[in-house]
């Protein structure tokens, strides 16, 4: 027996359909961020943006995909806690950083405007490595740190052109101590990828007969 709504429910109806919808599109964190063979392999399409950015940028896939891990844990929606005034009543964010790339307005307004990308989004994953990859590509530039050095990169990242010519990570123990951890997780992150990206390569119908 078919359903009839009153014209009353249809627009509540809609409303949570479409509410379910967008839920459902949301893309979740990977089950085993660790390993980034099993990232690829649950997000096939990152790795494919991921090595856009690669040949587009010159930056290895292993860097920007530790620093994003450690930005924001590969959230769509990570924001910064909330800054409280006079320690109880909140007011806004302690920084403007959203995203995958926790990439703050002012950065990322830069990003768009110089790749002309005027539909890039910081919550679609395919212009958040995008975005990596220019600022990488932009550090090497501006502060001579090469692209496969995740631990100097990701100072940059965190600091800012300016503040790492600086030197103001030197004042950070708890900075430093991060960035290594960013640099060893690169390493294995680029370790793991060589024994799964041939296999990442091959196309669905590669897969479907040969996977």
């Amino acid at each position: 027996m078919a359903l009839s709504f009153s014209p009353k429910v249809k627009p509540i109806c809609s409303i949570i359909f479409s509410a379910i919808l967008l839920t459902s599109c949301a893309t979740p964190p990977p089950k085993n961020p660790e390993n980034i063979c099993e990232i690829f392999r649950e997000h096939r399409d990152w790795y494919f943006a991921a090595k856009d950015a690669r040949d587009r940028w010159g930056v290895p896939i292993h860097v920007p995909m530790s620093m994003m891990y450690q930005e924001s844990s590969f959230r769509h929606d990570a924001q910064p806690p909330r800054d409280y005034l006079l320690g109880f009543i909140p007011w806004g964010r302690i920084s403007s950083a959203y995203g995958y790339s926790q990439a703050k307005t002012m950065t990322w307004d830069d990003y768009v405007r110089e790749t002309d990308n005027s539909g890039a989004d910081r919550d679609d994953f395919d212009d958040a490595i995008d975005f990596m990859g220019w600022f990488i590509s932009k550090t090497q530039k501006i502060n001579g740190v090469s692209k496969w050095d995740a631990y100097n990169q990701y100072l940059n990242y965190h600091e800012g052109w300016g503040g790492f010519k600086r030197k103001t990570y030197k004042k950070k123990r708890w900075l430093v101590k991060v960035s290594r951890k960013v640099d060893n997780r690169a390493k294995r992150y680029a370790s793991q990828l060589k024994s799964c990206e041939a296999d990442l390569n091959h196309g669905w119908l590669w897969r479907l007969f040969f996977g």
